[in-house]
């Protein structure tokens, strides 16, 4: 009996349940969407949320904690036959993907089923991908603005508001001025 085991098993060893976990968030946040089947997505999605909740925390005891969990592989590109290291993945993490999710409270990713099957075995293929900029905005948009988010606008306002009644003043002085200089006009010609 399973009770109480979490986890699948996927047909490997414990060992290699971990390095293909790490190898594929680590392409996924390299990537930012990677094409897999659906029981290694389900198996890897929580993985991923999970580092990018550490991410967001950005203080460097979280970037040494995901290193050991992740590892800090290289990305590389081929430009012009060479190949160039543009980075980590951690640096990624930490300086691209968590600051797009800072005021979101989790669902970094998701599962899109494709219409392809897998050419050896006929396996159901989906797409798992991080959520994108437009999507997080639209989100925020449409959910409830935390206490903080309420008070900056309403401090945005009041300094719209100061900035606009000293503009209105600054007016009323001005035609105050010109009203004074017409009135002293109109008494010396009489």
């Amino acid at each position: 009996m399973r009770h109480r085991v979490a986890g699948r098993r996927l047909g490997r060893t414990s060992e290699h349940r971990l390095a293909m976990r790490r190898n594929m968030v680590a392409s996924l946040f390299e990537h930012e969407r990677i094409s897999t089947t659906v029981e290694k997505a389900k198996e890897v999605k929580p993985f991923a949320e999970k580092l990018i909740t550490l991410a967001k925390k950005g203080t460097l005891a979280a970037r040494r904690r995901a290193i050991a969990i992740l590892g800090n592989r290289d990305i590389v590109s081929s430009e012009e036959g060479d190949m160039v290291k543009k980075g980590t993945v951690i640096s990624k993490l930490f300086s691209e993907i968590a600051p797009r999710y800072l005021d979101r409270a989790g669902g970094y990713t998701r599962i899109i089923r494709l219409s392809q099957r897998r050419l050896g075995d006929n396996g159901q293929l989906v797409l798992l991908q991080l959520v994108s900029q437009d999507e997080v905005s639209k989100k925020k948009s449409k959910r409830k603005t935390s206490k903080a988010a309420k008070r900056i606008e309403v401090e945005d306002e009041v300094e719209s508001s100061t900035e606009t009644s000293q503009e209105v003043v600054e007016v009323v002085d001005v035609e105050a001025e010109s009203g004074v200089e017409e009135a002293s006009k109109e008494s010396s010609e009489q």
